[in-house]
């Protein structure tokens, strides 16, 4: 498995990466990956999940019988309970959105797909959104996730960040290009 060597190095990219293996043994990558949406959500929902995952005065063995309730009340497969228990055990409970976006590039890479974030300043239509989905696969080589927002800041055009890789099509930015170069 060819993982990048940022992932890697991070803490939650080791997480990440041991239990994309233990979820590839089993078959179950999808499985994980939807589990990992459904407790990114309730983290997202749910201030008391998110105290109880970083809060310090809650003892492991205390994370790890609440985070097990909670992995059962949202119905998560026995692989992602027994690695939250994990993430308990080991202190680490406070990383598991950090473990969840790693898993997901991880899982993205060897599906050879790639996630590209698009900013814009005004909401793209559907269409707009498949044609440029196309635009950046055909480019890119390998098939595109966009991730859409808006930022009206940007007074028009996109911002596209692709991996490491950005491009910038907004007003904002040719607008203070044309005052840099007004000062000069």
């Amino acid at each position: 498995m060819d993982i990048s060597a940022g992932i890697q190095a991070s803490l939650a990219g080791r997480y990440a990466s041991a239990l994309f293996e233990l979820a590839a043994e089993a078959g179950t990558v999808t499985a994980v990956e939807s589990d990992l949406d459904t407790l990114e959500r309730a983290l997202a929902e749910s201030a008391d999940l998110r105290d109880l995952a970083t809060n310090p005065l809650v003892g492991r063995e205390a994370q790890g019988k609440a985070i097990e309730a909670v992995a059962a009340q949202l119905g998560l497969s026995d692989l992602t309970k027994k690695f939250l228990g994990t993430l308990a055990a080991n202190g680490r409970l406070s990383k598991m959105g950090d473990v969840a976006r790693a898993f997901h590039t991880i899982a993205a890479a060897q599906r050879g797909e790639v996630t590209a974030q698009v900013t814009s300043a005004h909401a793209l239509t559907d269409s707009q959104v498949e044609q440029l989905r196309q635009k950046l696969t055909a480019r890119e080589g390998r098939t595109v996730k966009l991730s859409t927002k808006v930022d009206p800041d940007l007074l028009g055009g996109l911002v596209v960040t692709v991996g490491s890789k950005r491009i910038d099509g907004s007003i904002r930015t040719r607008l203070n290009s044309l005052a840099q170069a007004m000062k000069a």
